[in-house]
């Protein structure tokens, strides 16, 4: 079994890096963008982060412009819209690509642990959601339409 926290990622600031330092935590994994009309979820997303950070959780967002273009900015035009307009402080990684040939290697990880409607080989849309325990298994999958507040009661039960 890939130990989902060994597999490399890339930081905002576009340096390699793992999910080494979110071992033992529970992690909610989201595709992010801002201009998407799911992304007032980054305030339930937020709320969630605040609420159980304390306990173990961790909220891991990774930006994607594959969906309607809807992520178009830079990492530092993400960054201050994030900022500026939902006070996120949860981890937002590197732009990235969910499907296709430059998936990234974590949500290709995601995918094949948690197939959804387009099986492995796809993700919907963004702020699809991946909750992984603090072993590092995928516990679940929600859909884009899942909205942060429904995940609450299986993120509790799992710290």
């Amino acid at each position: 079994m890939t130990d989902i926290h060994a597999i490399p990622v890339t930081a905002a600031d576009g340096s390699a890096t793992d999910l080494s330092a979110y071992r033992g935590r529970v992690l909610l994994i989201v595709n992010v963008a801002s201009k998407c009309g799911f992304t007032p979820q980054y305030a339930g997303l937020e709320a969630l982060y605040r609420r159980h950070r304390d306990a173990g959780f961790a909220v891991l967002a990774f930006p994607c412009n594959q969906f309607g273009a809807q992520e178009p900015g830079d990492a530092a035009e993400i960054a201050r819209f994030c900022a500026t307009s939902y006070d996120v402080s949860f981890p937002v990684f590197g732009k990235i690509d969910v499907n296709g040939a430059d998936a990234a290697p974590l949500w290709q990880h995601l995918k094949a642990q948690a197939p959804g409607l387009l099986g492995s080989e796809g993700i919907k849309w963004n702020f699809t959601k991946f909750l992984i325990d603090r072993d590092g298994r995928v516990v679940d999958r929600y859909a884009p339409t899942t909205t942060p507040e429904a995940i609450e009661k299986d993120i509790v039960a799992l710290l």
